[in-house]
Order: C-alpha cells, then structure tokens, then sequence
C-alpha cells in the first residue's frame, strides 16, 4: 500500500515536498517513481529511484528543480520540488516497481498510491 502526501496549494516559484509511505512488502527491494497526471492530460513519469537509492531519472522538465530520495529505514520515497510552474500542477502518484533499477517506464510499476494534488498559482 502506498499513501501519498504533502500536496497542496503554491505559488509559482514556491517548493512543495511530497512523501509517499510504503507498507505490505520489502519496501527497501524495489525501486519507486514518481508520475503525476494533469486534467485532460495522460499520466506522466516525473522520477524514479533505484532500490538501494543510488541511481535516480528524471523527466527533462523538471531535472534540476525536482529531487527524488528514499529513506529505507522509514519505508518512505519524497519529492521535493523547487521552482514550480503552474505546468507542474496535476494529481501526483507514488508508484511501487516490480524492478530494482530506476525506471521511467509505468509499466515497470505494480503499486500505485491514491494520489496527492499539486496546484501552482501564477
């Protein structure tokens, strides 16, 4: 199970950190991502995280203002995003993968959360 949080309302230029907190399996065995979907939009990939943490992906638009970490002692996976655009504001979800390596691809995810909004103000 996969329990997302930390979303909300922003302004442009304003940081939000999103956490996701994994239960029911080896949470420190598989890697984890980050996608978020905008309305009318379909599901996008944001970031990923290999199992032991050490690798990471990111989309081209948020490289260098989006950071992903995990912390396998807490079975938790955050998103700290800087810098937000309102282009960054959509429903933002955890995924769990079935593979230990950083993927951008959903279909290398299994688990998914419920999601948490992000809105961005201009």
């Amino acid at each position: 199970q996969l329990v997302e949080s930390g979303g909300g309302l922003v302004q442009a230029g304003g940081s939000l950190r999103l956490s996701c907190a994994a239960s029911g399996r080896t949470f420190s065995g598989y890697a984890m991502g980050w996608f978020r979907q905008a309305p009318g939009k379909e599901r996008e990939f944001v970031a990923s995280i290999s199992a032991s943490g050490r690798y990471t992906h990111y989309a081209g638009d948020v490289k260098d203002r989006f950071t992903i970490s995990r912390d396998n002692f807490k079975n938790t996976v955050y998103l700290q995003m800087n810098s937000l655009k309102p282009e960054d504001a959509a429903v933002y979800y955890c995924a769990g993968g079935h593979v230990t390596y950083s993927s951008p691809r959903s279909n290398d995810y299994t688990s998914w959360g419920q999601g948490t909004q992000v809105t961005v103000s201009s």
